[in-house]
């Protein structure tokens, strides 16, 4: 889900995993290359500003579930710290662990113009699931800013995405909409196998599909402070580099685990599992889907390419408990969070305690550790799944992150129906360790930090959204 740097009004936080070498960073450099954007400068002698900050946005993780992943030996967090002469950063203790923040804001939008000198001309290249939200809250800040600086989307003329962003006010009449190599080669980026020495390389991740990070960044166009959180990652700054595992740090366990692939498979298990012993569909549609997307998420939220056509992906809502949810969310009162089942948050909690342990154990921060297996989970995905069904929330996201979940849902399904589930019917002992591990979890107070930086706005996906893909628009009720 990475994508270029977005100025989306947030609260902010830098990612305080890196390599056992960290140093302080100084930044400073000709031109900034973004995953997605490049930017154009107009001398040879600019100088890189600030490095957007890694996002949190918090919450208390107040479910007290019965089952929890059992803490092992884990290597040393590490934290990378970082110089900014233009945002203030500030540390935070997560869990023990020392990480630095940079609070975002529309208050800051005034030093854009600063972050950006010398900048004339900012390139986003391609549209996807996240171009349109990073060009656009790019243009818009930047025009808020009273800046001069071009943003220029580069796209294949004559495809739909071109259409698509003319559609948000692009255009090549005002040199904001290009051909792909055209936008490239306006901005000092040069085509290898890497790389120039000369240019700094960073990558700034929204953590959320790009849906969600226009979506918030628009609703609080009247609300400072509210926004989507990001991770960023240092690649190279000039000379100095970074452990390459420093770039993003991309994740792909949490687009296959509880964030998209787990969460399909936990449902439709536990829908058969609820059917087959005697619940109503409607109930049992209920006591999934809307449960997890309701009353769970938002207790967890608030308390604590080519070839590819050729081989499409199928829909993923045509099995019964997605006709089911079509006339339960047809059914449903306006602000119904539905149940709040007890087994159901158990399954839910215990593979999302799961997953940060996975990532615990490989070194990664408290930042991006409840980031990448809690806050995008319950604020920026589910909300699209309580709205319409699992394909309006999965096949809103990227390529990738489509692909992973279609792969990793029936795995998910198999070992929650043919492992965990047998040994509830079997009336296995439970594993008290497991209990007290979820109880005694240092993630719990990393957490309640987290809540304090929580935005000001819950994200609102209505069900008849125009934001969406367009194909989805007219997918459930």
């Amino acid at each position: 889900m990475s994508a270029a740097t977005s100025f989306s009004p947030s609260v902010a936080a830098a990612a305080g995993s890196a390599s056992s070498s960290s140093k302080t960073l100084k930044p400073a450099s000709k031109t900034l290359g973004f995953n997605l954007g490049f930017l154009s400068s107009s001398s040879s002698k600019t100088a890189l500003k600030s490095l957007k900050a890694q996002v949190m946005l918090g919450n208390r993780f107040g479910l007290g579930s019965a089952l929890g992943a059992r803490m092992d030996s884990m290597p040393e967090m590490t934290s990378l710290d970082f110089e900014s002469s233009v945002f203030k950063k500030e540390k935070i203790t997560l869990a023990g662990h020392d990480e630095y923040i940079v609070r975002g804001g529309r208050d800051l939008f005034p030093l854009l113009p600063d972050a950006f000198k010398c900048i004339k001309q900012i390139g986003v290249i391609g549209w996807g699931s996240q171009g349109p939200a990073q060009a656009q809250n790019l243009r818009d800040s930047l025009a808020e800013a009273k800046s001069d600086i071009v943003v220029k989307t580069g796209l294949r003329k004559g495809s739909r995405s071109f259409a698509e962003a003319r559609a948000a006010g692009f255009s090549d009449e005002n040199g904001t909409l290009g051909d792909i190599w055209e936008t490239i080669s306006g901005s000092d980026l040069s085509m290898g196998l890497d790389f120039p020495k000369n240019m700094s390389v960073i990558a700034v991740c929204p953590k959320g599909m790009g849906l969600s990070v226009r979506r918030l960044y628009v609703q609080g166009k009247e609300i400072n402070g509210a926004g989507i959180n990001s991770s960023f990652g240092v690649h190279q700054l000039l000379n100095i580099f970074v452990d390459s595992m420093l770039m993003a740090r991309p994740l792909m366990l949490p687009l296959d685990g509880i964030l998209l692939g787990a969460v399909h498979g936990i449902v439709e298990t536990l829908f058969r599992r609820y059917t087959e012993n005697g619940m109503s569909e409607d109930l049992a549609y209920k006591n999934t889907v809307e449960c997890i997307t309701g009353n769970i998420s938002k207790t967890i939220s608030t308390q604590e390419k080519d070839g590819l056509p050729a081989f499409p992906m199928g829909k993923i809502d045509q099995t019964r408990i997605w006709k089911i949810g079509e006339q339960v969310r047809a059914a449903r009162p306006a602000g119904d969070l539905g149940p709040l089942c007890s087994f159901t948050a158990g399954v839910y909690v215990a593979l999302m305690m799961a997953q940060i342990e996975v990532l615990r154990k490989k070194g990664h921060s408290y930042s991006e550790i409840i980031n990448e297996s809690i806050i995008e989970a319950v604020d920026s995905l589910n909300p699209f799944m309580h709205a319409c069904g699992v394909s309006f929330m999965v096949d809103n996201c990227s390529t990738t992150a489509r692909l992973g979940s279609r792969k990793w849902a029936p795995r998910f399904d198999y070992i929650l129906t043919q492992w965990a589930f047998v040994t509830v019917h079997n009336g296995d002992p439970i594993d008290q360790d497991l209990i007290s591990n979820f109880l005694s979890d240092p993630v719990h107070a990393a957490m309640e930090v987290c809540a304090q930086l929580r935005p000001t706005v819950d994200i609102s996906v209505p069900p008849d959204a125009d934001f969406v893909w367009p194909e989805l628009r007219q997918s459930g009720n």
